[in-house]
């Protein structure tokens, strides 16, 4: 699923548009014993409860598509009878109405989700009457031909609030704070099946993890019997190793932020485009040789990039996984420079008195600790400074 798909459910999550027929929940203390079941038509709950789940709901499908969302593809094996899309599929054909088969989903979460505390099952089942589109992209809200019929899952931390004191109005009075047990805002979740090309895809499901560096892969593994894709750190060290190691000795710095150049442009360039940006093998290849890479060095790229993204499963690179658009940085063991991406240009190397350095230009607004300071300060006579 990209953006575009995604922000299209989440604007279904208001009164006037809600799409929840029920929703259901498990609440779970950190012993994993159930401590308290529900099951209830949305419709039925107060506007103050509605508005609390339309907030939760559409947490567990908020982030960056390919860091926090992530969608996962169905194997072969678990398509077929028995297999985990069957099981998924009978649960949002019941409308969570199925006590057994909700139980089967609590217990499994229950056994599998690395949490040791306690926490909150929300599902929910919906249905959308998908709208047609006219040729100005504007929906046609009354020629709908197709119906998206879903379950939605979030798992909440369930915390006891911080002590306190507090004012109570009955007694006119401070005294210490009342503690209760608060449901957060989700730290994963799923939605089944996926909504691509705006209609029904039983192949996929939408992953979230609201910790982009820890997605549990083992959970989602066993509950769902997908394989996560890599995550967003492990694509940028991926992609980090291959640079470093294909531009060895011509991996300087005007090189590497040559290459941060470029792919911030390209960026910045589909910005609108709701589908993240992948980098290919050859384009990653292509980025290398255009900055530097020897031809000898490219000679096996094609076998390495294979096997440092999962071989004959490849893990797609994206884009907005290896560059930070926000900054750019250089760091050595004492200091960090960072400065804004499209300034990297600020940034000079020189060699003095035989060293190498990174030369920052000082102009009248520089501060340390917040004091402004004057910049006139003694400079190297020309002979002692070379590029």
């Amino acid at each position: 699923m990209n953006k575009k798909e995604i922000a299209e459910i989440k604007r279904l999550f208001t009164p006037d548009r809600c799409p929840f027929t029920r929703i259901c929940g498990c609440y779970v203390d950190g012993e994993k014993n159930k401590k308290m079941n529900m099951k209830e038509a949305f419709l039925s709950l107060s506007d103050e409860e509605m508005f609390k789940y339309f907030d939760i709901l559409k947490k567990s499908l908020s982030g960056t598509v390919g860091k926090n969302l992530l969608t996962m593809e169905f194997p072969l094996a678990e398509e077929t009878e028995g297999g985990t899309q069957e099981f998924l599929l009978k649960l949002r054909d019941s409308e969570l109405k199925d006590d057994e088969l909700l139980n089967e989903l609590y217990d499994k979460i229950i056994e599998l989700f690395p949490y040791p505390e306690n926490y909150f099952i929300i599902l929910v089942h919906g249905a959308y009457d998908i709208p047609k589109k006219g040729s100005d992209n504007l929906e046609m809200v009354d020629a709908s031909e197709y119906v998206y019929n879903f379950v939605l899952c979030a798992i909440c931390p369930v915390k006891l609030t911080k002590p306190g004191l507090s004012y109570h109005e009955e007694t006119n009075s401070i005294s210490e704070r009342i503690r209760d047990w608060f449901v957060e805002m989700p730290v994963s979740g799923f939605l089944f099946p996926a909504f691509t090309d705006r209609n029904t895809d039983i192949h996929d499901l939408l992953y979230y993890s609201k910790n982009a560096n820890e997605l549990h892969p083992d959970f989602a593994r066993q509950l769902f019997g997908c394989e996560l894709p890599m995550s967003a750190s492990s694509q940028k060290e991926t992609f980090n190793t291959l640079v470093a190691d294909t531009l060895l000795t011509d991996c300087t710095y005007e090189s590497v932020k040559a290459i941060h150049e470029t792919l911030n442009t390209l960026l910045e360039e589909r910005k609108d485009d709701p589908e993240p940006i992948i980098l290919e093998k050859d384009d990653v290849k292509r980025l290398l040789y255009d900055n530097g890479a020897a031809d000898e060095a490219l000679e096996h790229f094609d076998e390495e990039f294979e096997q440092a993204t999962g071989g004959e499963k490849e893990t797609p690179i994206l884009v907005s996984n290896v560059v930070n658009m926000r900054k750019f940085e250089i760091k050595t063991p004492d200091v960090v420079i960072q400065v804004k991406p499209d300034r990297a240009d600020l940034i000079e190397t020189r060699m003095l008195n035989g060293r190498p350095y990174f030369v920052i230009p000082a102009d009248d607004s520089v501060e340390v600790n917040g004091i402004p300071i004057r910049t006139q300060v003694p400079v190297e006579s020309d002979e002692d400074i070379s590029e």
